[in-house]
Order: structure tokens, then C-alpha cells, then sequence
């Protein structure tokens, strides 16, 4: 029998890690088709981190932040079919994943693949979603192209490195340090470039004869809106998954000439049905080779009730791979 309150992380307004703040919370209930999960692990991603720096949720959310669990089921809401209490499986969550239990939606809950545990299986379902619509619905990334990926030793970008491979294409990273640049070529890149030392323009240029990226995903924003048009092949697609604002203006002549594709997206605000396409997608191209030719790179682990620390430590992006916290 589940407890009726539980220890949750919330923020005290926006700022820095340290507006992350323990609190006592009653038990969510799961309503018309959601399952409560006692979480074993949940994921770390940028998307928390904007949420405490905005200080809020979206609209209708809860302010527990937190998109992915791994863990058991509890309860069921009324017209749940496909599963039961006492079944083990990660899940996409619209918030409240930093907390003892959460409940999610039927369609964007994941068995636990054979051979996973469940601090393995927590950082596949926001990641993987992430990466598989990023990548291949919206930047429809086919076998022998081109794939760039800034912050490649992220944990989308040694998720998108595996993905890529596993689906025929070649990948090039960026990344800050030879440590970093070395644990992405570990996992199947063709080429890592480290910013700080190489021009990756003029890399990707080298590296592929001219040809360019046929697809860029970029994580980072900002000044890189220019470059990545100029490191593009053409009738190559850029995909944003940062927010903010170009720093420098994109000649709108380059982009014709290239017939180049500028888009982004954001998976938190996707009709649920359309998140249910990205599960389906995953379960019959991806989850099968979980364990053999893609397997999730953790970072760390750290207890809930140092979430702060765990914000810093991706903030810093001393990280290779997935932060997860540990009720």
C-alpha cells in the first residue's frame, strides 16, 4: 500500500541550483489512462534546468520538475489496459519525476528492456524520444549521411551517435575536451572535433570533402546559427534543440542556395498522440537492439536531495553522458 505524502524536490522561484528545495507532498493520483510509478531513478535534462531558471512550469503542470522515471507501478487509472501493479517500466513524464512517485500517461511508458535495470532503463525514455524525433522524423536522417552533433558526449548526443550507427548514417561531434572527444569516438563516431581548438566548419569541410552535414543537430544556439547554415550540405536540415537567440544574422541567400532546412522542436509541448507515434517508432526500431548496439552512457548518480548538485554538474557540462538522481 503506497504512503499518502512523499518526498518531492520543487523550486523556491527562479535562479541558480540552489532555488531546488526538498519538500513533503500528498501521493498523485493517476486519473483516466495514467499509471503512478514509485520511481527508482529519474533523468537529469536541460529542460529541468530551464524550468528553474524560469522559476515555473508550463501552464497546467506540476512544479516538480523532472521528464523521465524509471521504477514500479503502483496503481493504474481507470481505463489503463496494458499494464498492472507490480511491473517494472521507465516512462516519459510530464513533470514530477523528482520525487518519490509520479504518474505518467499509458502511451509514453516503456517496458524495461531485457538484460536493463532500472537505473539504465531511467535514461532512455526522454532521451531517446528526444533524439529518434529530432533526428530521424523531423531531420530525416538516412543511411550513409552526414550526421552533426554539438555536444556530442551529452547524454542526446552519445544517444544520437549510437542511434545514427546503428541506422547506417556517419557522425561527426563536437565537444569541449580530448576526454570527451575520446568517449564519443568510443561509442562510433567517425570524427570529434574539439570547439575549443578546431573550427568545426572548417573541419566538417575536410572531413567529408566538401560535401557538409546533411543533418546538424545543435544543442547550442547562439553564435553557432551562422556556422552551422555555412557547414551545412545542401538540402541539409538543421535541427535546434536550444532556445534564445542568434547572435549573428543567417544570410537568407545562403539558405536558398542550399536549400537548406531550419527547424527545432520542442518534445514537452507534443500532442500526447504524437509522442505516442515517437514510443511506437522506438519500440519497433530501437528497443530491440538495447543492450547489444546501443546501450545508455550514466554520468552519475546522486540522491534526490542533491538535486542542486546535480543541475551544477550539467551546467558546468563536466559530464559525459546521463545524470540521474536517486530517491
Amino acid at each position: 500500500m503506497p504512503p499518502s505524502t512523499m518526498s518531492a524536490i520543487t523550486l523556491s522561484g527562479p535562479g541558480g541550483p540552489d532555488v531546488l528545495v526538498p519538500v513533503t507532498r500528498p501521493l498523485p493520483v493517476p486519473t483516466e489512462g495514467q499509471l503512478l510509478i514509485k520511481v527508482a531513478y529519474a533523468g537529469v535534462n536541460r529542460h529541468d534546468c530551464g524550468q528553474r531558471l524560469r522559476g515555473h512550469p508550463p501552464a497546467g503542470a506540476t512544479d516538480i520538475p523532472g521528464l523521465e522515471v524509471a521504477g514500479e507501478v503502483v496503481a493504474v487509472g481507470p481505463g489503463v489496459t496494458r499494464w498492472k501493479s507490480g511491473e517494472r517500466v521507465c516512462a516519459l513524464a510530464n513533470g514530477g519525476g523528482y520525487a518519490q512517485y509520479c504518474v505518467v500517461n499509458e502511451p509514453v511508458v516503456f517496458p524495461i528492456p531485457p538484460g536493463f535495470d532500472l537505473r539504465e532503463a531511467a535514461s532512455l525514455p526522454e532521451t531517446m524520444m528526444t533524439t529518434w524525433f529530432n533526428v530521424f522524423m523531423i531531420g530525416r536522417l538516412a543511411p550513409g549521411e552526414w550526421l552533426l552533433v554539438h555536444g556530442g558526449s551529452s547524454g542526446i548526443g552519445t544517444t544520437a551517435i549510437q542511434l545514427a550507427r546503428l541506422h547506417g548514417a556517419r557522425v561527426i561531434v563536437t565537444a569541449g575536451t580530448e576526454a570527451k572527444c575520446k568517449a564519443c569516438l568510443d561509442l562510433g563516431a567517425q570524427h570529434a572535433i574539439d570547439y575549443r581548438q578546431q573550427d568545426f566548419v572548417t573541419e566538417v569541410a575536410r572531413i567529408t570533402e566538401g560535401h557538409g552535414a546533411d543533418v546538424i543537430l545543435d544543442m547550442v544556439g547562439g553564435s553557432y546559427a551562422k556556422r552551422n547554415v555555412e557547414a551545412l550540405a545542401s538540402d541539409g536540415r538543421l535541427v535546434h534543440l536550444a532556445g534564445g537567440t542568434a547572435e549573428f544574422a543567417v544570410s537568407l541567400v545562403a539558405i536558398m542556395t542550399k536549400r537548406a532546412v531550419i527547424t527545432g522542436s520542442q518534445l514537452r509541448p507534443l500532442p500526447l498522440a504524437r509522442k505516442a507515434e515517437v514510443v511506437r517508432q522506438l519500440m519497433e526500431r530501437v528497443w530491440p537492439h538495447l543492450g547489444t548496439r546501443v546501450r545508455p552512457v550514466i554520468d552519475s548518480v546522486l540522491p534526490l536531495a542533491r538535486a542542486a548538485d546535480a543541475h551544477a554538474r550539467m551546467e558546468a557540462s563536466v559530464h559525459i553522458g546521463k545524470i540521474l538522481l536517486e530517491p
